[in-house]
């Protein structure tokens, strides 16, 4: 008799989505050679995360519930959201309850200092859960950080309970938040890149000026991207701080950003406020494409790729544009200086500082032999180290090992 194969459960219960979401895909794919893979968002989530999850070919399950991410500027919101990620959590925990967790696994993106209570719940169902996390905790106070080692402790010591990391920096920076021996059982399943999907974007047709003069984009002589969530912490105000100062002195440059979500009323109020006119471009990601391999052939429109970031783990759109052979500029925070070696594999900068950023860009727009060699540095370094494909089937082989001890029974 054929035995059914096991589930494994990708779970999420935000409706934003980027890096996180485009990490676990790979994974995704790889689990499904062995597994049933069935992926758990929120039903009001983008259409277009939707749609790469159905490119995939998993089963999705679209969840009614979802939390509050909405800003916290209150003591009431504050109170509000915390209610709000307890009644989500006991919902999931429901929608849970029709599998048989002790042979599934499941891999969720939650923060598990935060839901510990959560965890807590799913060990007692014999639950195979693996936690996704691609940054070190964020700076708190003091009495904060004892309550979330206090609870990290409690959890990495729950039968069943796993910790993936995307990238060395985190896992050093989460010594001593952990019981050492689960610290030394972490495993690194690196961001990556899908050598494939590159070689298909960079062969396939480009029609750059439609592309430009669809998207309204200048066809200027020097073009700037970046591919992210337009968010604070990404440095966007930082990029277009850059930006001013660069279209004040030549006007053969434009800056593009091509975000998931677009700002809302108020912060377009804020770009509006730089008067870059067309020298700056937000494009929303799904105005692109409907595939990876069509916004991966996005970048080949850009002269060179910027990061400007304040946090970060391994940020896989920086692989990607390094391995799609696009020089790079970013910042010397967390896990990116794992991929940039300053003026070798890109150009490192500190974060918050626009006039070193704008430096930068002017360094490579003026020197064509240190863009041709660092954009082929970057290349090989990122071909050679960041195979999403082997990196997955590490998390693979963590998932098979939930199951050894009742195999070998």
């Amino acid at each position: 008799m054929t035995r059914t194969k096991r589930k494994v459960i990708f779970l999420w219960t935000y409706v934003e989505w980027g890096g996180a979401q485009i990490y676990l895909m790979p994974i995704m794919r790889e689990a499904m050679r062995e597994y049933d893979v069935v992926v758990a968002l929120p039903r009001s989530s983008s259409p277009q995360i939707i749609g790469f999850l159905e490119q995939i070919g998993v089963q999705l399950e679209l969840l009614d519930f979802h939390l509050d991410s909405k800003p916290a500027l209150t003591i009431k919101r504050r109170i509000q959201r915390r209610l709000n990620r307890i009644a989500t959590e006991i919902r999931t925990f429901r929608w849970l309850n029709q599998f048989d967790l002790s042979d599934c696994v499941l891999h969720l993106e939650i923060s598990a200092w935060q839901s510990w209570q959560f965890l807590t719940l799913l060990s007692f169902r014999k639950a195979n859960v693996f936690v996704s996390m691609h940054n070190a905790l964020p700076a708190v106070p003091r009495w904060r950080v004892l309550l979330w080692k206090t609870r990290l402790h409690f959890v990495s010591r729950l039968p069943g309970f796993h910790i993936i990391l995307s990238n060395q920096d985190t896992k050093n920076k989460l010594k001593g938040w952990v019981e050492d021996g689960f610290w030394n059982k972490i495993k690194i399943v690196y961001t990556g890149i899908d050598p494939s999907q590159i070689s298909e974007a960079s062969g396939a047709m480009l029609d750059k000026p439609g592309v430009l003069s669809e998207h309204g984009i200048p066809n200027s002589k020097f073009i700037v991207l970046c591919v992210a969530q337009f968010i604070d912490r990404k440095g966007r105000w930082t990029f277009l701080d850059a930006a001013k100062i660069i279209t004040a002195a030549s006007p053969d440059f434009t800056f593009v950003w091509v975000t998931p979500e677009l700002p809302d009323d108020a912060e377009q109020a804020i770009v509006d406020s730089y008067n870059l006119g067309d020298r700056f471009q937000l494009v929303l990601s799904d105005t692109i494409g409907t595939s990876r391999i069509e916004i991966l052939k996005f970048f080949r429109i850009a002269d060179i790729f910027v990061l400007a970031s304040f946090v970060e783990g391994l940020p896989g759109s920086l692989l990607e544009a390094m391995a799609m052979g696009l020089p790079c500029v970013s910042t010397n925070v967390n896990a990116i200086p794992e991929a940039i070696k300053n003026l070798d594999t890109g150009i490192i900068i500190e974060p918050g500082d626009p006039a070193r950023l704008a430096h930068a860009i002017n360094l490579l727009a003026e020197n064509h032999e240190l863009r041709l060699s660092i954009a082929e540095a970057g290349k090989r370094f990122v071909l050679n180290n960041f195979d999403q494909n082997i990196a997955s089937r590490i998390a693979i082989i963590e998932y098979d090992k939930c199951f050894e001890r009742s195999s070998r029974e």
